[in-house]
């Protein structure tokens, strides 16, 4: 796993470790000396870890009242007892923070004095406690050996296999108060406290702005400094810190330890885990004080609120064209360098965005790892069979209240109410044609990029749109699913049959804004504007 040499060797028997604290733990079953006496017989052993399993076969004599849980030691029970009755005489003099125990408050000042005492003997990371130690070395062993009775997923903490049992059983241990919402997770719980506290934690001591959370307070401290000492040996791609660099190589190696208790997804950065897990509690608590829309994110939240200030602060230095987000930005300034950094393993097809690749890689492997209960069909991401689902339930909560027509999601609400106020947010950084939907507008550049991810597995014929790729099989299946109620002629297109119904109902939806003349078909309306323009094609 690592050539780390063991510096540490024991002059007895030459058994050698990478640890000091290891070696002296060794040398005691030579020296028979045996520091650590049980108070109940007064059996003597030489490592602590053998007390604590010596003391698991003794009577526990001091049981809880309330809930009857019992423990070796007086002192034990009393700290126990804190928990039920909220006590908590451990204060935090910097943050004035309380804690029912002197070990927690021990652990919550290296928060504030940024101390991190043990370190991975293998990639030298430091951590503030044990535990998290022990947890960390797991991502190098692939040690996992918490599994689930249900489903067989095993973890490398008990706590995430807990977070992962509550998916079968539904259950939310977790109420806030205020209300009256539940969560799966204690830091889902955490997270959403603040949107009622307004709490922020997380201090920048350069400029005195806080954050709720800590990954937000890590993005903004780049906006301090340009300077980014640590370089990517693959790529060259600097950092301004050692771990935005550690979490990049992630992305060479393929490495995700992040992964969801909840579904099958894996991230190579916690900030990222933590973005994905709203996913599943749905908590959006960040609202648009002029359209009320909610985002899961502050950062999306100042985006969008771009659309109503019309404000484009990241301009490009090149052609200076102005964009309100920078990844909007980052992609466009690929339109200049024609940078193309994420490779396809498979075909060596080049892509700008690592997401698009992303979804390019589906096309080889198709995975589709999230399966609906109630008719066992597929899908390649969590978010699709959330959407999947509400055909089954019928579920329609959100109303349009211009027009009254319901929808089962409230995004999808939002991209309808743009087709009342006009309202186009994305925008394309080729052309500038605005979309009122996203994925819109990345169909869209499919048409500058040529894109065609979707390929057919009899034919190799390849699309730019999955919808393209459906109609294009029906040819080889000639298979004709949509028919005419009035000649029963069929169509491998709901298209096709519904510019044929036209035949029967009259129906003409295409104008000619010169002279009002209408259409049955768009080629039709097309041809007859050239009319007009002399236009010869």
């Amino acid at each position: 796993m690592h050539t780390k040499e063991k510096r540490y060797a024991c002059d007895i028997c030459q058994k050698a470790y990478f640890k000091s604290s290891h070696l002296i733990s060794h040398l005691w079953t030579h020296s028979k000396d045996k520091p650590y006496a049980c108070e109940i017989c007064n059996k003597k052993f030489c490592r602590n870890a053998h007390l604590t399993r010596h003391l698991r076969t003794k009577e526990k004599p001091y049981a809880c009242d309330i809930c009857q849980k019992p423990y070796f030691k007086s002192s034990d029970l009393i700290t126990h007892l804190r928990t039920h009755s909220k006590d908590k005489p451990y204060a935090c003099e910097i943050c004035n923070k309380k804690f029912s125990r002197s070990a927690h408050l021990t652990r919550h000042l290296r928060v504030h004095t940024k101390e991190k005492p043990f370190a991975c003997d293998i990639c030298q990371k430091r951590l503030s406690d044990r535990y998290n130690l022990t947890q960390h070395l797991r991502t190098h062993t692939n040690e996992k050996p918490y599994a689930c009775d249900f489903c067989n997923k095993t973890f490398s903490r008990r706590s995430s296999l807990m977070n992962h049992l509550r998916t079968h059983t539904g259950e939310k241990p977790y109420l806030c108060d205020i209300c009256n919402k539940r969560f799966f997770r204690h830091d889902d719980l955490t997270r959403h406290l603040r949107t009622h506290k307004k709490e922020k934690p997380y201090t920048c001591d350069l400029c005195q702005a806080a954050f709720s959370q800590r990954f937000h307070l890590n993005r903004h401290l780049g906006t301090h400094t340009n300077e980014k000492p640590y370089a990517c040996d693959i790529c060259q791609k600097a950092f301004s810190e050692r771990s935005n660099l550690t979490q990049h190589l992630r992305t060479h190696k393929k490495e995700k330890p992040y992964a969801c208790d909840i579904c099958p997804s894996a991230f190579s950065a916690r900030f990222n885990l933590n973005r994905h897990l709203m996913t599943h509690t749905n908590e959006k608590p960040y609202a648009c004080d002029i359209c009320q829309r909610p985002f899961s994110e502050q950062s999306n939240l100042t985006q969008h609120l771009r659309t109503h200030t019309k404000e484009k602060p990241f301009a490009c230095d090149f052609c200076n064209k102005t964009f309100s987000r920078r990844s909007s930005l980052t992609k466009h300034l690929q339109t200049h360098t024609e940078e193309k950094p994420y490779t396809c393993d498979i075909c060596q097809k080049a892509y700008s965005q690592s997401s698009t690749l992303n979804r390019h890689l589906r096309t080889h492997t198709k995975y589709k790892p999230y399966a609906c209960e109630i008719c066992n069909k597929s899908f390649s991401r969590y978010p699709i069979l959330k959407r999947h689902l509400l055909i089954h339930t019928k579920e329609t909560p959100y109303a349009c209240d211009i027009c009254q027509r319901p929808f089962s999601e409230r995004s999808r609400l939002f991209e309808h109410l743009r087709s009342h106020t006009k309202e186009k947010e994305y925008a394309c950084d080729i052309c500038n044609k605005g979309f009122s939907k996203h994925c819109d507008l990345r169909r869209h550049l499919r048409t500058h990029t040529k894109e065609r991810p979707y390929a057919c597995d009899i034919c190799q014929a390849a699309f730019s749109e999955r919808s393209h790729l459906t109609q294009h099989l029906r040819t080889h299946t000639n298979e004709k699913p949509y028919a005419c109620d009035f000649c029963n002629k069929t169509f491998t297109q709901l298209s096709s049959l519904l510019s044929h119904l036209r035949i029967y109902t009259g129906e003409k939806p295409y104008l000619c804004d010169i002279c009002n003349k209408r259409f049955p078909r768009r080629s039709e309306l097309t041809r007859h504007l050239r009319t007009h323009t002399k236009e010869k094609p």
